[in-house]
């Protein structure tokens, strides 16, 4: 999920004289900056040795063999959908509760994305849907209707299930062999959406290596920043020579100055981003504790607020890294009551996710309907990301806890429940 700019740098300011807690910071140091203003002096700010650098970190990291920088997440998963093949009515199975970008990398290339229900415990895609989805799609007739959209049902054969498309909700891995194991019956590819997961490991295995192509997002919010930029990753040369070329306006490693192979982009990673990447891939271990810390402030003041759920770390998530703190809210609490009262407090936060298939544009062109994807709706209703990030004081916590208690506990507070 990305926060517009301006949630993270103005939030809204409380009455008084006390600062308002910002809703995300990103973890900068004099090793950020110093690693910065050295490639401005070099003079060297497009593909360069910095780039080079961050690339190998990454694959390192991510535990793949090859890493392509790129201007950002959504272009990275763009890269992966044609790295995978996927064209105009293809079919690819993925979830409606993530940040928008994930089924819109789909429709550039006018592909239907298939959306299927989440496990309420991680908001991550249910694999065991995932299996019935892809076991009715290849039957087709009565069968894939059922999970084809609306809007696509009737109006002509609809093209093969290409690829799989799992998120990494908030940071929590996927629960991703049994995806694997359904992406190789049927043939598909894995694109790993590893935005949030910077760090992340399953069963052990660095998220961002668990699919064919994986990517990582580095937004001002995510574990790692670049100010933007994201990482495509894989351990195929095939796919690593596409997307390097895809990135650079569809130009081979060896093309001669101005020859362009295919259709590209503009979607390369600067020097300057890259140069900060590098430093922030040397910090990684202290960026994940300092997010885990805060997480772990969270979660121990939140047992004693009533109708306020802390997140869960399933026991396949190894090594959970934070990318936000979204805690759950019971369903007779009023969440805007709750948001305004934060808003009072100078204390921001945000619902995270909107559904992607109750989004206008999904709504318009696929025909989908409130009680499609009962689970993520209800996730989509209850949720709440409050302020998050590795540079939180504990006082600050204790701040968005206080009024957080305040607001569900109170004789005052009585709007905060919904009357049945």
């Amino acid at each position: 999920m990305v926060l517009p700019v301006s949630s993270i740098l103005s939030p809204p300011v409380p009455p008084g004289d006390l600062p308002a807690v910002p809703m995300s910071s990103p973890d900068i140091t004099e090793i950020e900056i110093a690693a910065v203003t050295a490639v401005l002096r070099t003079g060297c700010l497009s593909i360069g040795p910095q780039l080079t650098t961050f690339e190998r970190e990454a694959a390192l990291l991510a535990g793949v063999r090859h890493a392509r920088g790129v201007s950002s997440g959504t272009a990275g998963l763009h890269l992966a959908v044609l790295a995978a093949g996927v064209n105009e009515g293809d079919l690819v199975i993925t979830t409606p509760f993530s940040f928008v970008a994930s089924a819109n990398c789909l429709l550039y290339e006018r592909a239907i994305p298939i959306f299927v229900d989440v496990d309420p415990q991680s908001g991550n895609i249910d694999p065991a849907l995932v299996a019935e989805a892809a076991h009715d799609l290849q039957s087709g007739g009565a069968a894939r209707n059922r999970w084809l959209p609306r809007c696509g049902r009737g109006t002509g054969e609809p093209g093969a299930l290409k690829a799989i498309l799992p998120v990494h909700a908030f940071g929590h891995p996927a629960d991703m062999d049994p995806i694997r194991a359904v992406a190789d019956q049927y043939g598909a590819f894995v694109i790993e959406d590893a935005c949030e997961a910077v760090g992340s490991a399953y069963r052990g295995r660095p998220c961002g290596s668990l699919g064919d192509i994986g990517v990582f997002a580095f937004y001002p919010n995510k574990q790692v920043t670049t100010g933007e930029g994201g990482m495509v990753l894989t351990d195929r040369d095939d796919v690593a020579a596409l997307v390097g070329s895809l990135r650079n306006q569809g130009r081979d490693a060896m093309s001669a100055w101005l020859e362009h192979d295919r259709l590209g982009y503009n979607y390369r990673l600067d020097e300057l981003s890259a140069a900060l990447g590098v430093a922030q891939c040397g910090r990684l271990d202290e960026l994940v504790s300092r997010r885990s810390r805060v997480a772990g402030w969270y979660t121990e003041r939140l047992e004693g607020i009533p109708g306020v759920a802390a997140p869960e770390v399933l026991p396949y998530a190894t090594r959970m890294s934070w990318f936000a703190y979204v805690v759950r809210l019971a369903p007779e609490v009023n969440r805007q009551h709750v948001m305004d009262g934060l808003a009072a407090r100078g204390v921001p936060s945000r619902p995270y996710f909107s559904p992607i298939h109750l989004q206008s544009f999904y709504v318009t062109r696929f025909g989908y309907r409130r009680g499609d994807f009962p689970v993520t709706e209800a996730l989509g209703e209850n949720s709440l990301a409050l302020p998050f990030s590795g540079t939180m004081t504990e006082s600050q916590v204790d701040r968005v806890c206080e009024a957080l208690f305040a607001l569900t506990t109170s004789a005052g507070s009585a709007n905060a429940i919904r009357l049945t």
